[in-house]
């Protein structure tokens, strides 16, 4: 006969190793279930991204022959007035232009970046206006290697000359600010034109609806915008955008 104390460890036994399986079969069939969970939502995000980057791109396509159309016409421009060295070195600045174009083919890269590209296009615009356009860049040094969607800046510039300096003869002004505030990046294109976007909707509003939208796409969880203004002395585009540093998405990347 068992003395009590076995007998009580015997019953002790039988009742904890059933209630020890099944409390491992139940945590196998969460985690399982778990697991199936995870690889469905990577499939989702995975499916998402696709949508997205499909999106992206064929928003991006609006962008190039409006810039391209410009451009052009400001070296044929060139050619017309037989300004043979102005027009060499206009060729030679869309040359380096068009390099970084094709090689930017990513969503995002850097306002550096960025402003490199604006300053091949400011070069040849300024061969073109000579003395009567003057241009101001002023860009927080701690924001030089945060990301920026590609063309922002361009598509903004760009419309400053389509929609105000192409149309009037004068001086022609444009500064560009790029501030953090908070959390945030702001970009402010301003030129000095008095006449409203609205005039001249159709290439104007494609251009920054386009900004918007992609703006959206790829920062879906962060609030982002983009406003034309009149103002007093002349017209303001501001976008506003999430404040994230390139080195952090490489970061993300990479892992």
């Amino acid at each position: 006969m068992l003395p009590i104390e076995s007998f009580s460890i015997y019953i002790m036994f039988c009742v904890l190793v059933p209630l020890a399986g099944a409390f491992t079969l139940l945590f196998l069939f969460v985690f399982e279930k778990r697991i199936d969970l995870l690889e469905k939502q990577k499939r989702e995000i995975a499916l998402e991204r696709e949508l997205q980057t499909a999106l992206y791109n064929q928003l991006n396509q609006e962008i190039q022959p409006h810039f391209f159309f410009n451009t052009l016409n400001s070296i044929l421009a060139l050619a017309r007035l037989d300004r043979k060295t102005e027009l060499l070195r206009s060729i030679e600045t869309l040359s380096k232009l068009l390099k970084f174009k094709y090689r930017t083919i990513n969503n995002f890269i850097s306002i550096e970046e960025e402003l490199t590209y604006v300053n091949y296009y400011l070069e040849i615009q300024k061969i073109r206006f000579r003395d009567r356009l003057h241009y101001e860049i002023h860009l927080d040094s701690h924001v030089n290697k945060a990301i920026i969607i590609p063309f922002l800046i361009q598509t903004l510039v760009e419309n400053a000359f389509k929609h105000a300096f192409e149309r009037h003869i004068g001086e022609a002004l444009l500064k560009i600010k790029i501030l953090k505030i908070e959390s945030a990046i702001q970009v402010t294109v301003w030129n000095n034109s008095l006449e409203s976007h609205e005039s001249s909707p159709r290439d104007g509003g494609v251009g920054l609806e386009n900004i918007k939208k992609r703006l959206e796409l790829l920062f879906p969880d962060d609030e982002t915008s983009v406003q034309l203004t009149d103002q007093e002395d002349g017209t303001a585009v501001l976008a506003i955008f999430p404040h994230i540093m390139s080195e952090k998405l490489e970061g993300e990347s990479t892992q």
